[in-house]
């Protein structure tokens, strides 16, 4: 069994993290505690923050040479990340703190890969915890009192997360038996019958990984691809370009699509809800949009549907990232809708709109024999939609 590494700083926490990491000796699994303390001094962990330190790839010699506090945690998370990534016995990692300490040692899980425990117990966890954890598996838990001692509740919530990372460590998940080939998909509700069909008809051969187009979603699935982990995608929900453009809350970022250009992986992608960008609350739409037409979701999101104009660049930006891809493109276009909600007689249909995005696309996509645009008179969720998707992928992959 590879023993569990406890991260904190000992200068500070010493106490609390002696106190997780004989907890999770307790519950039968070993550990190896590691200080990551900004200040050079005398250390009681078993990998000193000196030696933490070492691993930074371009100021190893950092240590006590640098004033600023912020400054410091990033250097410090950036040589945590080449120390974690130079152990071939971890069996888990478990880090305690502030905002500092937190941001530090999730800085340094977010390089780990999916599937290793990773608990962090922080102040922090009760609020936005998206940066912390990005496109990635680390669990959070609120600590509820400052990590400052050890008193009748921090003891109990430091011992119910020792003993949680210990049971992650102590009963590793074993692989799948049957080894077969990875199929990213991005889904939203709106888009979840032609994802179901899709998946349906496709996983007696492939392993289906669904995926929830939110921005950290996005993410997700794009990092698991850069790390060769997805090698085949149907990409029918690309909403998270809508977001990014117009400035809702579930942006994937720039570098949406920038896994698929890198790996040169085939691609099958659609519109999936390019109709509506993502706001919380309805109270929380932006007063530049408060005229337009609006979609109750749910009590905490809010949905907005574009216009021709903000759909002309989107499909501008998306034919531009096609362009960029070197394995096999088809890029396919409902035309009679992107969404539930983008069908006749639903709120957000609106055809001008709809038209304006599959021009851009056509107009800007360089059309080749390998990277081809096609056009089906369907709304996206019609059942042939979803089997010309299944015919545009069987097509470059020979399945």
């Amino acid at each position: 069994m590879k023993p569990v590494y406890v991260v904190g700083t000992f200068d500070t926490k010493s106490d609390e993290l002696q106190y997780v990491a004989e907890s999770i000796r307790s519950a039968g699994v070993g550990v190896v505690t590691v200080d990551v303390s900004s200040r050079p001094g005398d250390s009681r962990a078993d990998v000193s923050n000196a030696d933490v330190a070492l691993h930074h790839p371009h100021v190893p010699g950092f240590l006590g040479t640098v004033n600023d506090r912020g400054q410091a945690v990033g250097l410090m998370s950036t040589a945590l990340g080449e120390f974690l990534l130079s152990r071939t016995d971890i069996g888990g990692v478990i880090g305690i703190g502030g905002s500092g300490n937190t941001a530090l040692v999730t800085g340094a899980m977010q390089r780990l890969p999916v599937g290793l425990p990773k608990l962090m117990v922080s102040t922090m966890a009760s609020g936005d915890i998206g940066p912390y954890v990005g496109p990635n598996d680390i669990t959070m838990m609120y600590s509820v009192t400052d990590v400052a001692g050890i008193n009748r509740i921090s003891r109990v919530v430091l011992g119910n997360a020792a003993h949680a990372i210990a049971g992650m460590a102590a009963h590793v998940i074993a692989d799948c038996e049957e080894h077969k080939p990875t199929l990213g998909m991005t889904m939203f509700g709106v888009t979840t019958p032609c994802v179901t069909a899709v998946r349906s008809s496709l996983e007696s051969r492939f392993d289906p990984l669904v995926f929830h187009a939110t921005g950290t979603g996005g993410r997700s699935m794009e990092k698991l691809i850069d790390s060769g982990m997805i090698s085949h995608l149907i990409d029918v929900t690309t909403t998270e370009v809508a977001d990014l453009i117009v400035g809702g809350i579930m942006s994937a970022g720039e570098d949406r699509m920038g896994a698929i250009i890198r790996r040169g992986i085939p691609y099958v992608g659609s519109v999936g809800a390019l109709d509506m960008v993502n706001f919380a609350a309805r109270d929380t739409v932006p007063q530049q949009f408060v005229d337009r037409t609006l979609h109750i979701h749910n009590a905490n999101v809010t949905l907005m549907r574009t216009t021709a104009s903000e759909n002309e660049a989107f499909g501008q930006w998306i034919g531009h990232r096609l362009n960029q891809m070197e394995g096999a493109v088809r890029f396919l276009l409902p035309e009679k809708g992107v969404s539930l909600l983008d069908s006749e007689g639903q709120p957000f249909f609106d055809p001008d709109a709809d038209q304006a995005l599959f021009r851009a696309i056509e107009d800007t996509v360089r059309q080749t024999l390998r990277r081809r645009v096609i056009r089906y008179p369907y709304n996206i969720n019609d059942p042939l939609f979803a089997q010309a998707l299944i015919g545009a992928f069987r097509e470059i992959h020979s399945v």
